[in-house]
C-alpha cells in the first residue's frame, strides 16, 4: 500500500492506494480520524454495493445507514442533493455525522457535495470505486452538481478526511470504464510527469490487462501529481487549473450532448486531442510531441465515435467555469511533462481544434470500418 499526503491550508489528509482495504474499512477510518460517530452514513450506487457491500459493512460494528444514488450524469444534480440530505435529516443526522462516498466519481462529487451543505458542513471519506475517482475526482475536494447549462456549475471546496483506494475492486470494473479513467492518468503525465508518461507507453499491455502491481503505480503516480499541485493552490486560483487539460472541449462534449453519448473519461480523452492540435498550432508543442502524445491517447482508447456539430461544442465552451468576465481560460501542454494557462485563445482557434478533432473522429471510424471488412 502506498500513502500520499495531501495539505492544504484548510486540511490536512492521506490517500491510501492498495488491495484489501475494503475489508477492513472502518477501523482503518477511525485509525485515520478518531473514532467513529454515532450515525454513519454511506452514500453509494445499488450496483457497487450489490458487489461490494457485505465486505464493507462487516467492517463496522454498528450499521451504517446506507443511501442510495442511481448510476449516471443525469442524477448528479440539485434534487438528488434534496432527497439525499432529507434522508440523512430523518435518519438523525447531525453536525457531528461522517458521510462516506463509496462509489465512483458521480458518487464523490455528490457525496462530498452533500457532505459539505448538511448542517453547514460535516467530515466525509472518500473510498472511491472506478479508476477515473481513484486517480482524479476523489482528491482535492472539488465537489458539486451539474446543470442544465453546463456541468459542475453548482459546487464548493470541501476536502475529504482521508481517501481509501482499493485497486481489488477495479477487478470488476468494466473495460471502457477502466480506459475511460486511464485518461485521467495519461493528463497527468502530460502536465507534470514526462516519467508517467514513458511509463504508460511502455507498460500500456500491463495496465491495459489490469496488472495490479502495474495499476498501483500508474494510480499512486496519478495521485501524487495531483496532491502536489492541490498542496500549492487548492482553490483553482492559479497552478490548479492546468488539471483541467482537456477538460474545457470534453465538458462542452458532454454538454452537447446531453451528458449521454459517453464516459467523462472519454470526453476528457477527445477534449486532450482538440487540445494538442491548439498546442502543436500555437507552436507550445512540436509535431513529434503532439503525435506522441495523440498517439498515447489513442493507445488507451479505443475513443467513442462523435455524432455532434462542432458550432454547439464551441457554443458550450461558454460555460466553462474556469471562464472569468468572458476570458476564455485554457489549458495547453507546454511541451511534455508541463502545462500552463492562456487567456488569449479566440472563438475560430477553438473552433479550429474542434473541427479537427471531429475530423479525427471520422477517420479513425473509417478505418475501423475498412479493418472490419
Amino acid at each position: 500500500m502506498q500513502t500520499i499526503r495531501v495539505e492544504t491550508p484548510s486540511a490536512k489528509y492521506d490517500v491510501f492506494a492498495g488491495s484489501g482495504l475494503l475489508q477492513t474499512l472502518a477501523p482503518r477510518i477511525e485509525r485515520t480520524i478518531g473514532k467513529l460517530p454515532r450515525r454513519v452514513f454511506i452514500l453509494t450506487s445499488p450496483e457497487i454495493w450489490a458487489l461490494w457491500g457485505h465486505s464493507v459493512q462487516q467492517s463496522f460494528r454498528e450499521a451504517p445507514v446506507v443511501l442510495f444514488l442511481p448510476p449516471g450524469e443525469k442524477h448528479k444534480n440539485m434534487a438528488s442533493v434534496e432527497r439525499l440530505t432529507r434522508e440523512m435529516a430523518r435518519s438523525g443526522g447531525d453536525r457531528g455525522s461522517l458521510l462516506i462516498a463509496f462509489g465512483g466519481g458521480i458518487v464523490g462529487d455528490v457525496g462530498g457535495f452533500v457532505a459539505a451543505v448538511f448542517m453547514r458542513g460535516i467530515p466525509y471519506v472518500q473510498v472511491p470505486t472506478t479508476f477515473l475517482a481513484q486517480v482524479d475526482s476523489s482528491v482535492g475536494g472539488k465537489v458539486g452538481v451539474n446543470l442544465p447549462e453546463g456541468k459542475n456549475l453548482v459546487g464548493n471546496f470541501h476536502q475529504p478526511r482521508a481517501v481509501f483506494a482499493d485497486i481489488a475492486v477495479l477487478g470488476t470494473l468494466p473495460e471502457r470504464e477502466l480506459r475511460a479513467g486511464l485518461m485521467e492518468s495519461v493528463k497527468a503525465g502530460i502536465i507534470r510527469d514526462r516519467a508517467l508518461v514513458r511509463y504508460m507507453e511502455e507498460h500500456a499491455d500491463e495496465v491495459l490487462a489490469g496488472n495490479a502491481k502495474a495499476l498501483e503505480k500508474v494510480i499512486a503516480d496519478s495521485i501524487r501529481m495531483k496532491a502536489a499541485v492541490v498542496s500549492k493552490d487548492e482553490r483553482e486560483n492559479g497552478l490548479r487549473m492546468i488539471l483541467n487539460l482537456g477538460h474545457t472541449v470534453g465538458h462542452a462534449l458532454e454538454t452537447a450532448t446531453g451528458y449521454k453519448a459517453m464516459l467523462h473519461g472519454e470526453a476528457v480523452g477527445w477534449g486532450m486531442i482538440a487540445t494538442l492540435y491548439l498546442a502543436r498550432k500555437r507552436g507550445t508543442i512540436s509535431p513529434g510531441q503532439f503525435d506522441r502524445m495523440e498517439k498515447l491517447i489513442l493507445r488507451y482508447g479505443p475513443l467513442p465515435p462523435l455524432n455532434v456539430r462542432a458550432a454547439k461544442v464551441v457554443a458550450a465552451t461558454s460555460g466553462d467555469k474556469k471562464n472569468v468576465g468572458g476570458v476564455r481560460r485554457f489549458v495547453l501542454p507546454v511541451g511534455i511533462g508541463d502545462a500552463g494557462v492562456v487567456e488569449d485563445v479566440t472563438p475560430a482557434e477553438i473552433e479550429a481544434a474542434v473541427e479537427y478533432m471531429l475530423g479525427r473522429a471520422q477517420s479513425l471510424e473509417r478505418a475501423k470500418s475498412l479493418a472490419a471488412q
